[in-house]
């Protein structure tokens, strides 16, 4: 009996374990973060961080100004068509960054993860003037996301880690060569989830 007592704390332990290493916690303090919590975007290492309420607090003025850390925005914006092509990238599932240096790349996704490509400014800016909500897309923390595959119309301002989120679809569901036919059904339930949120 003392043996089934100790067999059970252990599975419960282990089970408790378990579960506390599935939970997502603060990159900055390790604090736990519920399922829908702020980003901050590591401007050196370039990737996005889970922030827990303090944290994101804390570095909320970092988004006006020159922090290691941004906060990243929570807006979503569709917008109508735009031709995106003076931008030079032949490709219909891409997101456009601007910089704070006022450089702009373009990133796509693949089996391997974002492909990166730069853009020439001055036809980020011609765009710009084309499109004037263009013109509000934070540098760095947000982004135009376009998908005009198998003949959709989606453009989009949404908060970079929308778009990492969408490169990580494409790898979680991409198979063989050609992607495999799991890739577009996931990639329609990311859009209309980014239509249900914005």
């Amino acid at each position: 009996m003392t043996t089934d007592g100790a067999l059970a704390r252990l599975i419960r332990s282990s089970a408790d374990r378990t579960a506390a290493a599935e939970r997502e916690v603060c990159d900055l303090c390790a604090a736990p973060v519920a399922d829908e919590h702020a980003h901050l975007y590591d401007t050196g290492q370039e990737e996005v961080r889970c922030a827990c309420g303090p944290c994101s607090v804390l570095f909320a003025d970092a988004a006006a100004g020159e922090g290691t850390y941004r906060l990243v925005p929570r807006r979503r914006v569709r917008l109508p068509e735009i031709d995106t092509a003076v931008l030079g990238v032949p490709v219909g599932l891409v997101f456009f960054v601007p910089r704070a240096d006022g450089s702009v790349t373009a990133e796509g996704p693949s089996p391997a993860g974002a492909m990166r490509w730069e853009v020439e400014a001055a036809a980020w800016q011609k765009l710009s003037g084309t499109v004037p909500q263009l013109a509000t897309v934070e540098p760095e923390v947000e982004a135009l996301l376009v998908n005009t595959v198998h003949g959709l119309d989606h453009h989009w301002i949404v908060p970079i880690d929308d778009c990492y989120r969408m490169v990580a679809v494409v790898r979680r569901e991409w198979r063989g060569l050609s992607g495999g036919g799991r890739i577009w059904p996931a990639l329609e339930r990311f859009f209309e989830d980014l239509t249900e949120r914005s």
